[in-house]
């Protein structure tokens, strides 16, 4: 419905002619080619008049697009409601903590005067930073607006404290925070910069993300023990485990690396796609197709890239964009070495 709905907005039905047909809204016309077509002026700078079928073509990576657009501001907000709500409605009424950078803001804010939100904002400048570096533009500006939105709905919304059970507390916050974690994933950004961190430090020192992220937070425990007292660490470390197995389960199991197969008839396309707008690495394999829909299928190229888990989205984004029908295997991979994704950061 929603994309018949755009659709009417877009084009208007011409009974001018004989043979009635649909002719897109000049006004829409001229936003998609300003968005979609015009991007591509590397490679034609002087054209300015585009086929029907250019112009078809445009429509539908536009569509495609704004489509993806929604749904990631679909993910970004249920994330950041879910785990405001582990924070208002377990962690911070019980004076818990959790690990990364919500984990330093919270201890923090305990320790001292200041206000958790500025906490959230402030540590998570210098991952957001990082991030731009290591991931790339897109991703940090959503990350970006994903963190304020968690610091503004941490302060604007209201949730009644759930339960003083210290072991519920522990593992429905986390629950609830891994969730607005995994959520906020799936849409292409994050609420917890320390990931970004660890992948930097992956590349760098040549360990795996997840033994970072267990180095960083042993550190946040450890202090939590000192300052606070070892049973809050300990219920740290339990609502840590919760709020880790729930990301892993929103994102469906993704780890931190995944390794891509794509077999599709547009494999030049989208090898193309992936060497120079995603700045990645690809394998190509001849194969031949079995006796599918399409009957039998001389060889075609079977491709096979890696990438990190955050960089999930935008690949699928950008296939889809390509060939809706290619058929993707996605495979975890706990951790490699070499190969150009430890050495280029994701175009944007």
């Amino acid at each position: 419905m929603f994309t018949k709905f755009i659709w009417l907005i877009i084009v208007k039905f011409d009974r001018s002619n004989s043979k009635p047909k649909w002719n897109m809204n000049p006004f829409f016309q001229k936003v998609i080619v300003d968005t979609v077509l015009r991007n591509k002026k590397k490679l034609e700078p002087a054209k300015t008049r585009y086929t029907p079928y250019e112009i078809a073509k445009a429509y539908h990576e536009f569509k495609i697009s704004l489509v993806d657009l929604l749904r990631d501001i679909l993910f970004i907000s249920l994330g950041i409601l879910s785990a405001s709500f582990g924070l208002k409605g377990f962690l911070i009424p019980n004076n818990f903590i959790d690990g990364g950078a919500t984990g330093i803001a919270l201890l923090i804010s305990q320790l001292t005067v200041a206000n958790l939100a500025v906490m959230l904002i402030v540590i998570n400048i210098p991952f957001l930073l990082l991030g731009l570096g290591v991931i790339g533009r897109n991703f940090t500006i959503k990350a970006a607006i994903a963190i304020a939105g968690l610091a503004l709905a941490s302060t604007l919304l209201e949730f009644k404290p759930v339960t003083d059970d210290k072991l519920l507390v522990a593992v429905f916050g986390g629950f609830f925070l891994g969730a607005g974690i995994g959520l906020t994933i799936r849409g292409g950004a994050v609420i917890d910069g320390t990931e970004v961190l660890a992948l930097f430090l992956s590349r760098r020192l040549g360990t795996t993300v997840g033994d970072i992220i267990t180095i960083i937070n042993v550190i946040i425990f450890g202090v939590a023990t000192y300052f606070l007292s070892i049973d809050i660490a300990l219920y740290a470390i339990i609502t840590y485990l919760a709020a880790s197995k729930t990301v892993d389960f929103i994102i469906e199991g993704i780890e931190e690396y995944t390794g891509v197969t794509i077999i599709s008839s547009h494999s030049e396309e989208i090898k193309d796609m992936i060497i120079n707008k995603l700045g990645r690495g690809v394998t190509v394999y001849k194969g031949r197709g079995g006796y599918g829909k399409k009957g039998y299928i001389d060889e075609r190229n079977i491709l096979y890239t890696v990438v990190t888990r955050l960089e999930i989205s935008k690949l699928n984004s950008e296939i889809h964009r390509i060939d809706g029908n290619a058929f993707v295997v996605m495979t975890t991979i706990k951790d490699i070495k070499g190969g150009m994704i430890k050495k280029r950061r994701l175009k944007d």
